[in-house]
């Protein structure tokens, strides 16, 4: 006990320091100063330790931890219910936002071409493959690959503008 004290002795600094981290508080922090040192006398007649240094700090550490979770420390706070949102609420915003997306969608689709729009109804809407748009339109193949990718990249350019242009209102 006299070397295991000694030898404490040297770290001791290092756990207070670790337990101030945790609890923010001096007095706590000593406290549990002394209590890890209690643990210590039991965990190293179960442990084979190599690096004392490491494994003391892991110790504190774990300490701190699992005094911080018991049920007295738990803060239970009273909210306002009118502050917090329902489940109409949130279903009602997404609508909402849905709905402000289809309208976004269906004035940019009005933007492209009208080769371009076909294309784009009948692989996403329809979800025709290029093969079948191919053999529907009579087009080449990497042409229709072409349409669709360009479609889709100026939807995307679109809707990023429109989506720009409704919070710059909304400021």
């Amino acid at each position: 006990m006299a070397v295991l004290g000694e030898l404490y002795q040297r770290y001791m600094e290092l756990v207070y320091g670790v337990c101030l981290k945790y609890f923010k508080e001096p007095e706590r922090s000593k406290d549990s100063v002394m209590l890890i040192f209690e643990e210590l006398v039991t965990k190293l007649k179960k442990h084979e330790v190599d690096n004392f240094r490491g494994w003391l700090h892991q110790l504190a550490k774990n300490h701190c931890l699992m005094q911080l979770r018991t049920p007295k420390n738990m803060k239970t706070v009273e909210f306002k219910t009118e502050l917090v949102q329902s489940e109409e609420d949130v279903h009602l915003n997404g609508v909402l936002e849905k709905e402000e997306n289809f309208k976004k969608l269906e004035y940019c689709l009005g933007t492209l071409t009208d080769e371009q729009r076909e294309c784009i109804r009948l692989f996403y809407l329809e979800g025709k493959s290029y093969n079948e748009i191919v053999g529907l339109n009579g087009m080449e193949w990497n042409q229709v690959r072409s349409l669709i990718q360009n479609g889709r990249r100026n939807l995307k350019i679109c809707m990023d503008k429109a989506g720009a242009e409704v919070k710059s209102r909304e400021q």
